[in-house]
């Protein structure tokens, strides 16, 4: 990446307007997971060991639509940033015009400011340049530190980046430096995990992951659309219908370099106290039964596939890992992942679903590196350039 980092900027007595993401799921003003959180927590000890004038920090919290809505606002998360970093953080009730700049200028040397939600303003998704130059003129230096939002342009990451010195935090580096060489010098057995429910919208990631990989194992609910496609009946399972054209084309380009599971987990209801057992992969699903978690001899075969790999890309969780009972899938693998990384494997794991289920595991710290983006980890696989990692500044440029 040939991009601004941290170290390649003057950052002593700067404001620095840093776009973080803390789009954290939130119960009332109870923060249910902070990974988030934590996760920016290295690039924000960076910053503030330079002696900065003020960190002013910029984000989103799901979506408001540009309209002002008190649960998803991000007063909650300024006292457990607060915490995490061990100082005072300040609040603004907007993140441009006169409040915003008032908490700028109230800041003592090297405080920290989090600004409210920038969707609250229909100038952020739509990247607005006018809403852009208002949050740039907070600052006077631009570090992007959110992945998870880097495949939009907002007015946060690439319109701000339009205004100021625009340089890559520690977490966005880490990021494109596991996913960039993930696809560009892996090291080989090169094995791609893909889950969660649609094929449809993840064509393109496997398309792009075919041509790459050693090996493409697939599960969860879109492995049923793969079955429907070669003519088995899935009966409730859950089945794309509009997209069996498709899956038999994957199937035909994609040879024996796609593997789907061996059996399947089903169940007589969508319950987690549902009657189950495990069905081979050669039959059909009972009626009024449905397929919702991969079963133990497919987590052996894809456990086998692992073992011996070099790189390990993991996006989709294998089964309805929500319920305990059809969990077992998914660990399954996640604890394959864990023993193939302990013993030299590189595993990267994209995807909020596949994130929580390693984290539901207890696995989180046993894989190399867990992607805070799912979608943009996503668009990364597919090849696709990321606008927000567009947008900086390039290197050479700016020290010529």
């Amino acid at each position: 990446m040939n991009k601004l980092s941290l170290g390649d900027v003057e950052l002593v007595g700067k404001r620095i307007l840093v776009r973080v993401d803390f789009n954290v799921p939130l119960a009332g003003a109870r923060i249910t997971d902070d990974t988030r959180i934590r996760a920016a927590i290295p690039t924000l000890q960076r910053i503030l060991s330079d002696e900065p004038r003020a960190v002013i920090l910029l984000s989103h919290l799901g979506r408001p639509k540009g309209q002002r809505r008190a649960d998803m606002s991000l007063a909650p998360v300024a006292p457990a940033l607060a915490a995490a970093l061990g100082c005072d953080v300040a609040f603004a009730d907007d993140c441009i015009g006169h409040v915003a700049q008032q908490a700028v200028n109230a800041l003592p040397a090297s405080g920290v400011l989090l600004l409210e939600n920038t969707r609250f303003h229909p100038g952020e998704t739509a990247n607005d340049p006018r809403f852009a130059e208002e949050l740039a003129l907070l600052g006077d230096v631009f570090v992007n530190d959110a992945f998870g939002t880097a495949h939009r342009a907002h007015a946060s990451n690439v319109g701000v980046a339009q205004h100021l010195v625009a340089a890559a935090g520690t977490l966005l580096e880490k990021e494109i430096d596991y996913l960039a060489t993930a696809l560009e010098k892996p090291r080989r057995p090169f094995i791609a995990i893909i889950g969660g429910a649609k094929v449809s919208g993840k064509i393109d990631v496997i398309e792009a992951l075919l041509d790459k990989v050693d090996k493409l194992l697939v599960g969860g609910g879109m492995a049923n659309t793969f079955f429907a496609a070669q003519g088995r009946d899935m009966a409730d399972s859950l089945v794309e219908r509009d997209a069996l054209d498709l899956a038999r084309d994957l199937l035909a380009k994609a040879g024996d370099k796609l593997m789907l599971p061996i059996d399947q987990r089903i169940a007589d209801d969508f319950a987690n106290d549902a009657t189950q057992r495990v069905l081979g992969a050669d039959e059909d699903v009972p009626a009024g039964w449905q397929s919702l978690d991969i079963g133990p001899a497919t987590v052996a075969a894809f456990g086998a596939e692992v073992a011996g790999a070099g790189t390990i890309v993991w996006n989709g969780p294998m089964g309805v890992f929500e319920m305990p009972a059809f969990a077992l899938g998914t660990a399954g693998v996640a604890h394959a992942l864990a023993t193939a990384t302990a013993t030299g494997a590189t595993s990267i794991i994209g995807g909020g679903d596949s994130a929580a289920a390693v984290a539901q595991a207890g696995l989180t710290a046993a894989m190399s590196h867990i992607s805070t983006g799912g979608g943009a980890s996503l668009e990364l696989l597919e090849g696709k350039k990321l606008p927000g990692i567009a947008a900086l500044s390039e290197r050479e440029a700016s020290q010529s």
